[in-house]
């Protein structure tokens, strides 16, 4: 296996101005995530691709390498990662590496560890086209979600006859963590498109992803009360 770990952090965020470097009880954020990947990978099967140069700095201050800038174009609002990681691949791909697996690991997750990453890559094999991180949602769309139909009210998102949510079907929510591709399947398509796709399973601390300011506070918060659970 040839391994690639992507990080993408991008320079531009609304929810969380400048969340990938925000020190989160007092480290940045993205060293969490690189922390993580180092746990399992080398540290030249490690990218982080940022379009910032002060990101770049401060994942180099881990002593880990970021070995290109990103284009301004696969940086935008709209840009969205499937180019940001085409751009990785095709980088180390010229500078002869070419990688057959890609680990794609978005800074947002704090509390993924590199044994969520490696129970994770313990899933993977060449059946599947991409293993990817889940939690079990409270959301359920048998039970709580509703939809508005074209007469203006609301009814259950998907039907079922349940009259308790533990007995309702077990629904997944993709929590941001991990994904992990065939790399010749991602030149293909991009993540919305890939079909045979085998879950992990990760419980609700673990999956905790920060997007907005009461991300932030929350997982300041948990952090901290970890801190004293073990003082």
């Amino acid at each position: 296996m040839k391994p690639l770990v992507i990080i993408p952090a991008r320079g531009g965020s609304k929810g969380v101005p400048g969340k990938n470097i925000k020190p989160l009880n007092g480290k940045p954020l993205i060293h969490y995530t690189i922390e993580a990947a180092r746990e399992v990978f080398a540290d030249e099967h490690i990218c982080v691709s940022t379009d910032s140069e002060e990101i770049k700095a401060t994942a180099e201050a881990t002593g880990l390498a970021v070995p290109f800038i990103r284009p301004p174009e696969l940086a935008t609002d709209t840009a969205g990662s499937y180019g940001a990681l085409l751009h990785a691949i095709e980088f180390y791909e010229q500078q002869g590496y070419h990688p057959d697996v890609i680990i794609l690991l978005q800074p947002t997750s704090p509390f993924r560890s590199g044994r969520h990453i490696k129970e994770a890559m313990a899933c993977f094999d060449e059946v599947c086209e991409m293993v990817v991180s889940v939690r079990e949602t409270n959301a359920n769309p048998y039970y709580v979600l509703k939809e508005e139909n074209e007469e203006g009210w609301l009814e259950k998102s998907k039907p079922g006859n349940f009259t308790r949510r533990q007995d309702c079907p077990k629904v997944y929510e993709v929590n941001g963590a991990i994904y992990i591709m065939h790399a010749h399947v991602l030149k293909e398509k991009p993540l919305g498109k890939f079909q045979k796709v085998r879950k992990y399973l990760m419980d609700e601390h673990s999956s905790m992803d920060i997007d907005t300011k009461l991300d932030w506070q929350l997982a300041e918060f948990v952090l901290a009360s970890s801190e004293e659970l073990f003082q």
